[in-house]
């Protein structure tokens, strides 16, 4: 789930940044502190927004920056258990396919994919299901719900599992398709 998160934290303004504007300045260390970084409390971290800075900073002897108090937004991509999300397949392995949420990619074990017998290309990027001949391909988009979620603080990208092991989950086309079966059996039953 995408949030906008009000944030504060202290921004040590370097000596030779002093001269510039103070918002910008205070920005510019935000932005690199903070962007496409993860932490357990928010998830991923994907921009740093309306920042505002206490003109009178800190001085600190033996240190020639100024430390000033700073308010800012961040906006955050948190995966939430449960969690229904959309995305697309951007590579097929062996064991399974990557789904790109957001700014992460989860994965999608080939225990999770389908019920059907699963064999995989993994140079035409396919994954296909031989009973049902449904396929699920680099580019594929998918509807997948979040089973697992490992986030730890830093630059690491973090762990997501999904499954399109359930109704109305898997591909668009397919949930299509399920839906029309699912429409035209309600009309033979009604007629």
């Amino acid at each position: 789930m995408f949030q906008l998160v009000s944030l504060s934290d202290v921004v040590r303004i370097p000596p030779d940044k002093l001269k510039g504007p103070l918002v910008q300045v205070a920005e510019e260390i935000l932005k690199a502190r903070y962007e496409s970084t993860l932490t357990p409390e928010f998830g991923y971290i994907i921009l740093v927004s309306d920042v505002s800075v206490e003109p009178v900073g800190k001085l600190i002897q033996g240190d020639g920056g100024t430390y000033h108090r700073a308010t800012f937004k961040v906006l955050a991509f948190e995966p939430k258990l449960q969690e229904i999300v959309e995305g697309e397949v951007v590579e097929v392995t062996e064991f399974g396919a990557f789904i790109r949420i957001g700014p992460a990619d989860c994965l999608l074990h080939i225990s999770q994919i389908m019920d059907d017998y699963i064999s995989v290309d993994l140079k035409q990027g396919i994954i296909s299901g031989t009973n049902s001949g449904r396929k699920l391909a680099v580019g594929s988009k998918v509807r997948v719900r979040i089973t697992a979620v490992s986030l730890t603080r830093g630059i690491s990208m973090g762990k997501i599992g999904v499954t399109c092991r359930q109704p109305f989950l898997g591909a668009l086309e397919w949930i299509e398709e399920d839906t029309k079966k699912k429409e035209e059996a309600v009309k033979k039953e009604n007629a």
